[in-house]
């Protein structure tokens, strides 16, 4: 029975109310117990909501401050990191580029670097001749090398003394060259016969040494010996083995070129004359 029912039993009633009064009491009386109780819950209720709101808001601040604490101590790390790492602090190694070279002087006819003990000119394929330079055979070149072989023949290596390859125009190694790219094509010719005007036997200073039948020295007691003794005439090996990208040719086991006394620093150092120059070297710019 509700508030509602209880007034309308009152009014209808009314002329027994001692009656109805005795009759509803225990009701109104568990009627306001039942309500104090309901209100007692919703004080409770809105009490543990306020209390949840409050967790809720701290818990919320609480993560977001060791969100930040975490990206700030994460920031610093990767920093820390990236300062301390090795890496951070490694250079890579680079090609070097044409500038970063030593640079040979031109003097229109030959480029040359000075040595320690006097001029040094310089042919490859970065580095050309004027094609009206000819100094023919130098006296100097030429008495060392019969030196050298005349020692080889001594020693009992089937060379020689009267044979080689020494002195060549322009236009002699122009046509040498056209006849062997007609044999072999542009790209393997270029491995191993320059092109007018970028051959060191124009400059009087390269030899190829022949054996007694004529042909390129290959012998490999002979070509060993010259590798080893070259310098001690004043010559070095020109192009090593291995070395095709610093020198522009195959190795050439026969082909020696005339430096004079830097020669013997040169083999010391194990290095091509471009690499003990610092002088650009390996193919043709086109």
């Amino acid at each position: 029975m509700n508030r509602v029912s209880i007034v309308c039993s009152t009014k209808i009633k009314n002329g027994r109310g001692k009656v109805f009064e005795e009759r509803t009491g225990p009701y109104r009386e568990k009627l306001t117990r039942y309500s104090r109780n309901i209100q007692k819950v919703l004080v409770s209720l809105s009490l543990f909501v306020l209390v949840a709101c409050v967790s809720s808001k701290e818990e919320k601040e609480v993560k977001q401050s060791s969100s930040t604490s975490i990206v700030a101590f994460s920031t610093r790390t990767r920093s820390q990191v990236e300062e301390t790492s090795p890496s951070s602090h490694f250079t890579q190694e680079t090609p070097k580029s044409a500038s970063a070279f030593t640079k040979a002087s031109f003097n229109g006819s030959y480029y040359s670097v000075q040595g320690k003990y006097g001029e040094i000119i310089i042919v490859n394929k970065k580095h050309p001749l004027s094609s009206d330079y000819v100094p023919g055979e130098v006296p100097e070149a030429v008495s060392a090398f019969h030196e050298i072989v005349t020692k080889m023949q001594s020693l009992g290596y089937a060379v020689s003394t009267t044979n080689y390859s020494g002195f060549r125009s322009y236009e002699t190694q122009a046509d040498l060259y056209q006849s062997y790219v007609a044999k072999d094509g542009k790209d393997n010719a270029d491995r191993y016969s320059a092109r007018a005007g970028y051959s060191e036997h124009q400059t009087g200073l390269a030899y190829d040494v022949l054996d007694s039948s004529g042909a390129l020295l290959t012998e490999p007691g002979a070509t060993q010996w010259l590798a080893e003794n070259a310098h001690s005439y004043g010559f070095i090996v020109r192009y090593l083995p291995g070395k095709e990208d610093s020198t522009g040719y195959m190795p050439e086991s026969w082909h020696i070129r005339y430096i004079g006394e830097e020669a013997s620093d040169i083999y010391q150092s194990g290095q091509t004359l471009e690499e003990y120059f610092d002088l650009p070297g390996g193919g043709y710019e086109d």
